[in-house]
């Protein structure tokens, strides 16, 4: 019975069901916002949203049953489990904040979708080279912080009074969000030579340092990709193996009864 279930909960048509499910309920409940929508058709998008959160009780109840304390040793599970656990609170008047979580489980499809596990798995891995990389970032914005304010900061406070406003108008530069007909010229109308600064920040951050980021990502995902591979390649020998010797012993066996044949006759 166990393992009769545990093959139905790890089949595709199963795994493709509970993918359909959280994409209708995404889209249902991305129509819960239109008033126009619940006008027409309210009762039926709150009666799939609760057919939806009804399936993915009974889907985490299978698992629990299928793989007991083995359930939470998987992070994915732990996670799934998580969003249908805080999901599950109130939705009555007076929790708008808890019924907005509900979104929460369009999250779902990360954990049963096998390319966006392995783009978060990479994501995860990448996490303590972009420390370094962010902190290198943090270092140039506080240089240049420290520089606009002392440079800029007296005769365009607005943006350069502070370090604090330094560090957002340079967000802003880095964005590349209106920094040149919106920030630089205009800085530059009062400091002429100001130009040779944001394009030097803008080359070193936006041009350099976050496209060390991307190479950290793309290493990250190929290692990723390498791993599975070979856990592939190492799930492909085990058989290979398996069956070689099961070869073996069906040779064995038929030579055993040939000799047999051989005396009788």
């Amino acid at each position: 019975m166990s393992l009769t279930l545990q093959r139905f909960v790890e089949s595709a048509r199963f795994q493709n069901f509970v993918i359909a499910v959280i994409v209708i309920n995404a889209i249902t409940l991305g129509l819960e916002t239109s008033a126009t929508a619940m006008a027409k058709a309210g009762p039926l998008l709150l009666a799939l949203d609760r057919a939806a959160l009804a399936v993915f009780v009974v889907e985490i109840v299978l698992k629990l049953i299928v793989y007991r304390l083995r359930f939470f040793r998987s992070g994915w599970n732990v996670f799934d489990f998580a969003i249908v656990a805080i999901t599950l609170a109130p939705v009555g008047e007076g929790f708008s904040v808890l019924r907005s979580l509900r979104i929460l489980r369009a999250l779902r499809l990360i954990s049963v979708v096998p390319s966006m596990r392995k783009v978060v798995s990479a994501l995860l891995r990448a996490i303590p080279g972009m420390g370094s990389v962010l902190t290198l970032l943090l270092l140039v914005f506080y240089v240049a912080s420290v520089m606009t304010t002392k440079l800029f900061g007296a005769d365009f406070p607005d943006w350069f009074g502070s370090i604090g406003a330094s560090f957002y108008t340079l967000f802003q530069v880095m964005t590349l969000e209106s920094w040149s007909m919106g920030i630089a010229r205009p800085v530059m109308e009062a400091h002429p030579m100001a130009w040779v600064f944001f394009v030097s920040f803008i080359l070193s951050t936006t041009f350099a340092v976050l496209n060390l980021f991307i190479a950290i990502v793309v290493d990250a995902m190929s290692v990723v990709e390498h791993e599975e591979q070979s856990q592939t390649r190492a799930l492909v020998a085990v058989d290979h193996d398996e069956l070689l010797h099961e070869l073996r012993a069906l040779r064995a066996e038929i030579a055993e009864m040939r000799g047999a044949q051989r005396r009788t006759s």
